[in-house]
C-alpha cells in the first residue's frame, strides 16, 4: 500500500517530492450495542448537573463536531452554535478559556494525547496507563485516554457541572468529592442506572458490569470512534490510486509537503505530529488558569510540563475535516480557514497586528477579554516563544493550499442525531 501511494504521488507532483505517510491509521474494533448505548449518552442532558447541557452543546456535527464558537458557552447559555447565547437567569460563572475542538478520528490508535495542552495522555510508566493532572484516582476503569477525556467535562462548572453548590454534581465538585464514593461521578452514574432503559441497554453491551461512571465514559468513547471516523477523503484516495486531486489541489500538495513547510508539523496520514508548537496563536478571553490566578494569559504546554520551553505551546491538530471546524486557534481566533492559514505566514507580524472584533463570540463583557492583546509585555511574550518563522507565500500559493485541504474532507456520519434519549430530556440540536 505504501508503495502505491508513493507511486501515486509522484506522478501528482514534481520529481523532487517524494513523500512516505508512514502506515495507515488503526481503529480498533467497536460492539455496535456499545456504540449505540454511547451515541444516546453523548446526546443526553443527563450527565450534566443541571440536566442542560450534553457533549453535543459543544460538539455538534452540524459545527464539524465542535459549536462553530471561538470560546464555547456550555452550562449558562441557551441555543446551539454561533446563535448559542448567555442565558441571563443563570450566566455562567467565568468564560470557557479555550475553543472545543473537533472530533474527528480521535479513536484512532496513533491519539494519545487530548486536550489543546496535552494534559491527559497515555502513559505507560502511571498507574493505569494515563496520565492527568488530577492523579491515578482520576484513571482507574477507562479503557483508554480517549474515555477519561470524554468525561472530564462533567467536573467543569462552565462546561457541565454548573454552578458551585447548585445542583448535587456541581456540590460535590465544590466540596473537591470527584472520583471517590459518593462522588461526582458516582452520583452521575446513579442518575443513568435510575432510569430503566439505560439499566436495559447496559445489561446488553456491558452484561454483569455495573454501571460506572467509567462505563459511561467507555462507551462513550466508543461511539465517538465510530462515529468519527474520518479516513476516506479524496485525499485518501487519490494516495491510494483510487482517485485523482484535482489541478488545483495537486499544486496545494505540492505545497503543502514542499516550499510551504505546513507537513513539518501537519505530517502522516491525519496531518498531525501529535507535537506542540508555538506560533504565536492570539489570545483574548480568560485565559486558562486556575480560579486564584488573575491573569489571562494561557501558556499552553508550558502550564504541563513546567518547561519553560514549552511556554505558549498548543498541540499540532489534525487537519481532517479542517474545512468545517471553524473558528481555528485553542481560542478560536480565527473565523475562517484563509485567515489561520495566513496566520502562518508570518505569525509573530499576524500576532501583532490581530483584532478580537474577528473571533466569533456573545454578546456578553466577559467573552471579549483583550487584556493579553492590549499588553504589549504579554504580546511580546507570546512572539518571543514562536518557533514559527515568516515563510512568505502569493495569493495564489494560499488558494492552492486551501484547495488541497478541501481535498482531506470526509463527512462521514452514520448514526446522526437521536430523536430521544432515554431520560426523556431534550435532545441537544435534534
Amino acid at each position: 500500500m505504501k508503495t502505491l501511494a508513493l507511486a501515486v504521488l509522484i506522478a501528482l507532483s514534481p520529481p523532487a517530492l517524494a513523500l512516505d505517510l508512514g502506515p495507515r491509521p488503526v481503529f480498533p474494533e467497536t460492539d455496535f450495542d456499545r456504540v449505540q448505548l454511547g451515541w444516546l449518552l453523548f446526546y443526553d442532558p443527563i450527565l450534566s448537573g443541571n440536566r442542560g447541557v450534553s457533549c453535543a452543546t459543544c460538539h455538534h456535527p452540524d459545527f464539524g463536531t465542535s459549536d462553530g464558537v471561538s470560546l464555547a458557552i456550555g452550562d449558562g447559555g441557551l441555543g446551539l452554535g454561533p446563535e448559542r447565547s448567555i442565558d441571563a437567569a443563570n450566566p455562567p460563572e467565568q468564560r470557557i478559556p479555550r475553543n472545543a475542538p473537533g472530533l474527528w478520528n480521535l479513536g484512532a490508535a496513533e491519539f494519545t494525547r487530548f486536550f489543546h495542552d496535552g494534559r491527559l495522555e497515555l502513559d505507560p510508566g502511571q498507574p493505569n496507563g494515563i496520565r492527568t493532572p488530577l492523579g491515578a484516582d482520576m484513571t482507574e476503569g477507562f479503557d483508554s485516554p480517549l474515555a477519561a477525556q470524554a468525561m472530564f467535562p462533567v467536573l467543569s462548572g462552565d462546561e457541565m457541572a454548573g454552578h458551585y453548590s447548585e445542583n448535587e454534581i456541581s456540590t460535590a465538585v465544590r466540596q473537591g468529592l470527584l472520583s471517590q464514593p459518593g462522588g461526582a461521578w458516582e452520583r452521575i452514574a446513579r442518575r443513568v442506572a435510575a432510569i430503566p432503559e439505560y439499566r436495559e441497554k447496559f445489561e446488553t453491551a456491558l452484561p454483569a458490569q455495573p454501571i460506572t461512571f467509567a462505563a459511561i465514559a467507555n462507551v462513550i468513547a466508543d461511539f465517538i470512534t465510530f462515529e468519527w471516523r474520518a479516513d476516506d477523503s479524496l485525499f485518501d484516495r487519490a494516495m491510494q490510486g483510487r482517485a485523482e486531486l484535482p489541478p488545483a489541489a495537486r499544486r496545494g500538495m505540492t505545497l503543502f509537503y514542499g516550499k510551504a513547510g505546513c507537513s513539518d508539523c501537519h505530517s502522516g496520514w491525519l496531518q498531525t505530529d501529535h507535537g506542540f508548537h508555538a506560533i504565536a496563536m492570539p489570545q483574548f478571553g480568560p485565559g486558562k488558569a486556575a480560579r486564584f490566578e488573575s491573569h489571562a494569559r494561557d501558556e499552553g504546554r508550558h502550564r504541563v510540563t513546567g518547561d519553560p520551553g514549552d511556554a505558549y505551546a498548543f498541540r499540532t491538530p489534525s487537519l481532517r475535516n479542517v474545512t468545517i471546524t471553524a473558528p481555528y486557534g485553542h481560542s478560536g481566533a480565527y473565523p475562517d480557514l484563509e485567515s489561520v492559514v495566513r496566520h502562518h505566514l508570518d505569525p509573530v507580524a499576524a500576532l501583532r497586528s490581530y483584532r478580537s472584533d474577528s473571533a466569533v463570540l456573545p454578546d456578553w463583557p466577559e467573552a471579549r477579554d483583550d487584556r493579553v492583546l492590549s499588553d504589549p509585555a504579554e504580546l511580546e511574550a507570546i512572539a518571543a516563544a514562536s518557533d514559527l518563522g515568516p515563510r512568505p507565500l502569493s495569493d495564489a500559493e494560499v488558494g492552492a493550499i486551501l484547495s488541497f485541504l478541501e481535498t482531506l474532507e470526509d463527512r462521514a456520519e452514520r448514526l446522526g442525531i437521536p430523536e430521544a434519549v432515554p431520560s426523556g430530556l431534550p435532545v441537544v440540536g435534534d
